[in-house]
């Protein structure tokens, strides 16, 4: 990726952070886009120490003002940009359909479906120009199937892939390809939380991957970055699981 341009929102811990860096040791100008400035600074440290290029810039997903800044200052860096992870994303704690909060269902939509259009509004316009770019999409294992007590993050991760698959027919043709994952549980920090509070079961949820274990945020990383990348040319709108057969069994 010598020389490209890799914006990843989300970019601050877990899997967000593993794509920033891997695109980085892989020779990538990457800007580290996080709602908390510090820890995406902290990233950037990392990639700086490493001999890398990247930048950190303060970004709420759910703010069209801030997305579209935030490319913006993409772009007066470095000059374009060639691909970009729309990783940002919260969970929200067990609830029963009938009783979530409207407030609760607003702040989930607003980041995790919402946000992810807003980044590719303002992604796509600066591709559109250059007739290049690709774009990955997180959905989640949420997306493919459903979950008790998980209604309106399952909703919105469902969203984000007619998202994809709507956005990468307009602009296939366009030279730019727009692709979603899927990951399973992941070890990242809002993982380790919903274990610790008791939302998510570690055992049940190894138990029920054919693997037998919990995914790595660098598994992910490796499957974005082959998403970005010429050998996955020919690949369109696919929702890709990085999910340990967890969506199969």
């Amino acid at each position: 990726m010598n020389d490209q341009v890799v914006f990843v929102t989300g970019g601050g811990m877990g899997m967000g952070e593993a794509v920033a860096l891997l695109a980085a040791e892989r020779g990538a100008n990457v800007v580290v886009a996080d709602v908390n400035e510090t820890a995406a600074q902290t990233v950037v440290d990392r990639i700086k120490a490493r001999g890398g290029e990247a930048i950190a810039v303060k970004c709420d997903v759910s703010s069209a003002g801030e997305v579209q800044a935030a490319i913006e200052r993409t772009v007066a860096v470095y000059g374009r940009l060639d691909a970009a992870f729309n990783n940002a994303g919260i969970m929200v704690p067990l609830t029963d359909t009938a009783d979530l909060e409207e407030a609760q269902f607003d702040r989930v939509t607003s980041i995790n479906y919402k946000g992810v259009w807003l980044c590719m509004k303002y992604e796509l316009q600066q591709m559109r120009q250059q007739g290049s770019g690709a774009i990955v999409n997180n959905s989640s294992i949420g997306g493919l199937i459903g979950g008790v007590g998980r209604s309106a993050y399952h909703a919105a991760k469902h969203g984000v892939l007619g998202l994809t698959k709507s956005a990468a027919m307009e602009y296939a043709p366009k030279g730019i390809r727009i692709n979603a994952i899927c990951p399973g549980t992941i070890e990242t920090p809002m993982v380790d939380t919903m274990f610790r509070t008791g939302d998510l079961s570690q055992h049940a949820t190894i138990q029920g991957a054919p693997i037998k274990r919990l995914g790595k945020a660098t598994e992910v990383a490796e499957a974005v970055l082959w998403l970005f990348s010429p050998a996955s040319s020919y690949i369109i709108g696919q929702p890709i699981s990085v999910d340990g057969g967890l969506s199969i069994s």
